[in-house]
């Protein structure tokens, strides 16, 4: 669908009329830089708010039905249909395209393929990130390696900027400068939708169950993230088995890895304490893990990761060691909120999967694990025997919840399990759905603006009181010592607007708790 050999040039987009399919971020983004191109540009959604910023620049506003169901005539006059990410290949305006004989490209492959046109000057050095779990810190790793070695950079892609306005805008750090190299983020639908994709380096972090729903089976999912190998350097994460097995699928001219282990040749890994460097030096030592900034075997990972990237471009290990020794943190990953009364509050509201859910949970040896939101497709028949050890309690919530309180149940008896929920008229209740070693109900205390049960009455934000009473029945569940950690394992749509809205509300719930009495 995505490569029909009608494809227009770019000399060609002088009045080319263009649909751009769905009004996001990157909607948006593809609308502007359609514009400056001289197209004609109409922009569809369901959602007729949505359309209104594409008006306003000068395109024309199609509204869909709220299935994005089509009539024959909707396509009639369009040459070129660019769609954003989030749509599946079987949403029924691309499958009206691919029947009409459209080109349909995703709005990563249109910047692709306009930034190698050199109408926008040479071509930029694209650095491709993805993986089921550490793309963002990854890339904002390698943003700082690459401000650190003197290059303009921008960090663009699935992590909030579009790519198409690192082109256009030029950005780096507010300067309006040229962008010489792209840290790119890209989740799975990005790279499904980007068959022309051929970055100078790429990395597949790691690889587990995520975004089954929309791929419609795992081969598909691991075929989507192969798109990353496919320029002169690929890069694996070995410590990952998934990841590792596909060195021989790897089309980059050149494969190396990764790992937290001595490196073989080809290999960046650690020896006695340092990162060792076998795969673009000779056994060359980049500076001590312990410096990488976030530190633990998450991040250190993700901080050879980025490494090989920079390496592959020739920067300097001096660049590399500055800039993740530098590197800060972004939020909502597994990042500490307070202390109260000897029970501390960790938010990793962007473990959207069990993997990331897995990486947060065995940081710490006795934790009340907050969870729940939509698992896409996802199991936590995994996770949870191997995080069992270390819970001493759950509070479940979203649409999925009772899944993974089952799950609980099944493989990690002893540990109790509270599920939160907001019923049809606004009111939160807590309910223990799995007694485990408890030898009584919860206590009966409340918060402030509960009912007697322990819900809350109508009137609030439902998501953020269904938060707010999990964070108050996770403290009821921890003892001095223990800590309470928000790695959902699904996403947020259910109940937020994001993980960021997710992990605001915890961090809201925790300092609501922090006013409490000497205990709730």
């Amino acid at each position: 669908m995505s490569t029909n050999p009608a494809s227009p040039t770019f000399d060609q987009f002088a009045n080319l009329s263009v649909l751009v399919a769905g009004a996001g971020v990157s909607g948006i983004a593809t609308v502007r830089a359609l514009l400056s191109l001289g197209a004609d540009v109409t922009i569809a959604d369901s959602r007729e708010k949505a359309l209104e910023p594409a008006v306003e620049l000068g395109a024309r506003g199609l509204l869909l039905d709220p299935d994005n169901s089509p009539t024959s005539e909707t396509l009639d006059g369009y040459q070129l249909v660019v769609t954003s990410p989030g749509w599946k290949p079987d949403s029924p305006l691309l499958v009206l395209a691919h029947e009409r004989g459209l080109p349909v490209w995703g709005d990563v492959d249109f910047a692709w393929r306009l930034d190698q046109s050199g109408i926008l000057g040479p071509p930029r050095t694209w650095l491709a990130i993805t993986g089921t779990n550490g793309k963002t810190t990854t890339t904002t790793m390698l943003h700082s390696v690459l401000r650190a070695a003197g290059l303009s950079s921008a960090a663009c892609g699935n992590i909030g900027l579009p790519i198409l306005d690192a082109l256009f805008t030029g950005a780096s750090e507010g300067s309006g400068a040229r962008v010489d190299v792209l840290a790119v983020e890209l989740s799975s639908f990005q790279l499904h939708w980007a068959p022309s994709l051929r970055p100078e380096a790429g990395v597949i972090l790691n690889i587990a169950e995520d975004h089954l729903d929309w791929h419609g089976s795992m081969q598909a999912y691991v075929d989507a993230k192969l798109q990353v190998l496919t320029g002169k350097v690929g890069v694996l994460g070995l410590d990952d088995p998934v990841a590792a097995s596909l060195v021989s699928r790897s089309q980059a001219e050149r494969t190396v890895g990764f790992r937290l282990d001595s490196p073989a040749e080809n290999e960046i890994g650690i020896v006695d304490g340092t990162v060792i460097d076998r795969a673009f030096g000779d056994a060359d030592g980049i500076m001590p893990a312990a410096d990488i900034q976030p530190n633990g075997r998450p991040g250190v990972l993700d901080g050879l990761a980025a490494a090989a990237l920079a390496r592959a471009i020739g920067v300097s290990a001096d660049a590399i060691a500055e800039g993740l020794r530098t590197h800060e943190t972004g939020p909502h990953r597994n990042a500490f909120v307070a202390e109260v009364r000897g029970v501390r509050y960790v938010d990793d509201s962007k473990a959207t999967n069990p993997h990331a859910a897995h990486a947060s949970l065995t940081t710490y040896p006795r934790v009340v694990w907050v969870a729940g939101g939509q698992l896409k497709g996802a199991s936590v028949e995994e996770l949870v025997p191997a995080v069992r050890e270390q819970l001493v309690g759950a509070v479940v919530i979203g649409v999925d919840r009772r899944q993974i309180g089952d799950t609980i149940a099944r493989h990690a008896p002893d540990v109790p399990v509270v599920e939160v929920i907001a019923g049809d008229d606004g009111t939160v209740t807590a309910t223990l759905i799995h007694n485990g070693r408890r030898n009584s109900a919860l206590p009966a205390h409340v918060p402030p603006g509960a009912d007697s049960t322990g819900g809350h009455t109508p009137g609030g934000n439902s998501a953020d009181d269904v938060m707010r009473l999990a964070v108050y029945s996770a403290a009821q569940l921890a003892e001095p010592g223990d800590t309470v950690v928000l790695a959902p394992s699904a996403a947020s749509l259910d109940m937020f607007r994001d993980y960021g809205h997710r992990g605001r509300s915890f961090a809201s719930a925790v300092s609501a708790l922090a006013q409490l009495g000497a205990h709730p």
